[in-house]
């Protein structure tokens, strides 16, 4: 990516060129194979669209801040593409290996990330647990210079595709969460296995997968940051996963919102376009509404993380409001649709389909609202 593109909308542009030309004719053979072909990762990292914050010494971008990731995530749900595995990706570089990794931790793989040539993939959830990452069941074992690893994890992004899976595992027995450790897996150890690519119900093209660990030996220099602080860097790193996961809600919605308005314009029923009837009307100004509202909190929250004054509790917070708005668009949009809206290759039916899973992963909205909950004293 040429350095001189600075602002904003020039960004935009380079990225919706870019996916325009080289992902949006492959997306539907994409979703058919349950995965994105490894010469796309290539293409992004060609395009400096990988681990753009990072610094350019090891292969990023050294962009300041999360707003042209969350640019690019924008464009990516305005074509119809799959986001949740590039955001893995980028997250994954910028939250834990290049806030804890070592000198050399960093100069080994994040050049190889930011290019493309390697996937990345954090791996927390696993078979009997969600969003409590303080009952990881996954042992690791110190052995002299390696930790033998032991468990599964479940519904991993980037399960197949990954090449550098950073990977929850208790190190010490203890109260919860306080024995978490990160350990870097990298594809072709021994003991480490992948099942294939789950069938999901949404997001086709985004390759999910359970990973298996049977005394699988991961030499000492793979652990991430200091051993027992996981559940510290995972607390940290869950900030910036909600913000991109909030930033996929409100593109969503606004994506929807603007199809919904066209299709109502055109759509006649009883002598007048659809949105012209009364209560349509208003379902459209007030889910109008909502979301230009969004859009502002959101705009926000990022401002305050690029400043590093977004906390924890906001985060959930943002994550919380905008996933619950972009379920609500999207199921009211569909019903405008009508049948139209419920064909499996429509946009209106896949922007459906793929908004459900948003108040799950991250931290469920149950979650999110303990974790409100508690941050008001109650």
């Amino acid at each position: 990516m040429s350095k001189d593109i600075d602002s904003y909308n020039e960004f935009r542009e380079y990225c919706r060129n870019f996916l325009q030309r080289e992902a949006v004719p492959y997306q539907p053979q994409w979703e058919l194979q349950g995965l994105v072909d490894r010469s796309f990762w290539k293409k992004l990292g060609e395009a400096g669209l990988l681990g753009m914050e990072i610094d350019p010494e090891y292969g990023g971008q050294g962009r300041k801040g999360i707003s042209h990731t969350v640019i690019l995530t924008e464009e990516l749900i305005s074509a119809g593409l799959t986001a949740p595995i590039i955001i893995s990706h980028n997250d994954v570089l910028a939250s834990y290996i290049n806030a804890h990794g070592t000198e050399q931790q960093k100069r080994r793989w994040l050049p190889a990330l930011c290019s493309g040539e390697k996937v990345a993939a954090i791996a927390t959830t696993e078979p009997g647990g969600g969003s409590d990452s303080t009952e990881i069941k996954t042992t690791a074992v110190r052995d002299g210079e390696k930790y033998v690893v032991n468990g599964s994890k479940a519904y991993i992004t980037n399960g197949v595709n990954a090449d550098i899976v950073v990977t929850a595992v208790q190190t010490r027995s203890g109260q919860r969460g306080q024995g978490l450790s990160l350990l870097a897996l990298e594809r072709g150890l021994s003991g480490f296995t992948r099942g294939d690519a789950l069938k999901k119900l949404g997001w086709h093209a985004s390759d999910t997968a359970a990973l298996y660990f049977e005394d699988c030996h991961v030499p000492v220099d793979n652990l991430i940051g200091l051993e027992n602080m996981g559940s510290y860097y995972f607390m940290t790193a869950m900030t910036r996963e909600r913000l991109s996961i909030s930033s996929v809600a409100v593109a969503t919605a606004e994506t929807i919102l603007k199809e919904t308005l066209e299709y109502s314009k055109n759509r006649i029923a009883f002598g007048q376009p659809i949105g012209s009837l009364q209560h349509n009307k208003f379902t459209l100004a007030n889910l109008d509404t909502e979301v230009k509202i969004a859009r502002i909190y959101l705009n926000d929250a990022i401002e305050k993380f690029n400043r590093k004054q977004l906390n924890v509790d906001d985060a959930a917070r943002a994550k919380l409001w905008t996933t619950n708005l972009q379920v609500k668009v999207a199921e009211q949009c569909m019903q405008l649709h009508g049948a139209s809206g419920y064909m499996r290759d429509s946009s209106m039916g896949k922007h459906w389909v793929n908004s459900r899973v948003q108040k799950i992963y991250g931290g469920t909205s149950e979650v999110l609202q303990e974790v409100i909950g508690k941050s008001i004293g109650l």
